[in-house]
């Protein structure tokens, strides 16, 4: 059985593909249908990764491409656009299928084909996919930027924390960052979400609600029961951080580079 996930933000939109893709593919199987980037990002911080995806790229709260910036998504994905046949066309030669809606069933049972080949052989996703996401997202080859300082307060006084210099960020009812020399300061920042758009996801990765490590900060990883497991942070800090089992798997392929 496949494991698949529908990004989608029309219902009506999302319900025909999800009985299409069980007419031509029953071995494909639907665990869940999100209707928006947010539901997607809070989805993939709590469960490991499908067997594959089926996204639409235009969603109500933004476009669907920006999750590549937040999770290494290792999967086969089938973009569903109302994009020009032109677009279409050229995204087809990288591997990946893009499809038109309304959804045509044999186009539909090709590209479910070309992911089940994938996901059973486990081949590599095509070598220019990374480079096809970051051209989508950043049409004129504009560089992504992160956050490289943070501002904190310390007696009385502004100073600028490298962000290269920082081990974990925490909520503690207030936020706050510690450095890898053991320093712990509070930043002025609404929400953890806000914070972890504006690093790096390949240094920085969201283990739990309460923390952001870095991964120059993991001392070690410890497995524990149910399948949990236990970051041990490095010296002096010695933090211990718990994370699920659902969080785990997405962990290790973060680590595992």
């Amino acid at each position: 059985m496949i494991k698949a996930l529908i990004i989608e933000d029309e219902e009506l939109i999302a319900a025909e593909l999800k009985l299409k893709i069980k007419q031509v593919a029953e071995d494909v199987h639907i665990t869940e249908v999100l209707p928006s980037l947010k539901v997607a990002r809070k989805w993939f911080f709590e469960n490991a990764e499908p067997d594959m995806i089926f996204m639409d790229i235009q969603l109500s709260d933004g476009v669907s491409f920006d999750l590549f910036g937040s999770y290494k998504i290792n999967c086969p994905v089938v973009f569903t656009t109302a994009y020009e046949e032109y677009a279409v066309r050229a995204f087809k030669v990288n591997g990946v299928d893009y499809l038109l809606k309304p959804v045509d069933e044999e186009e539909l049972k090709t590209a479910i084909d070309k992911c089940r080949n994938i996901i059973e052989y486990k081949s590599s996703l095509p070598v220019d996919m990374p480079r096809l996401i970051q051209n989508l997202q950043n049409p004129n080859g504009a560089k992504v930027f992160y956050k490289e300082k943070f501002i904190v307060n310390f007696r009385n006084q502004w100073f600028a924390v490298n962000t290269k210099d920082i081990a974990c960020i925490t909520k503690e009812g207030l936020h706050y960052i510690y450095t890898f020399n053991g320093e712990k300061h509070i930043i002025d920042y609404a929400s953890m979400e806000e914070i972890e758009d504006m690093l790096d996801p390949a240094v920085f990765y969201r283990a739990n609600r309460q923390y952001i490590v870095h991964i120059e900060a993991i001392q070690s990883v410890t497995p524990k029961e149910n399948q949990k497991v236990m970051l041990t942070l490095k010296a002096p800090l010695k933090i211990q951080v718990d994370m699920s089992r659902e969080k785990a798997p997405a962990f290790k392929k973060w680590m595992d580079r």
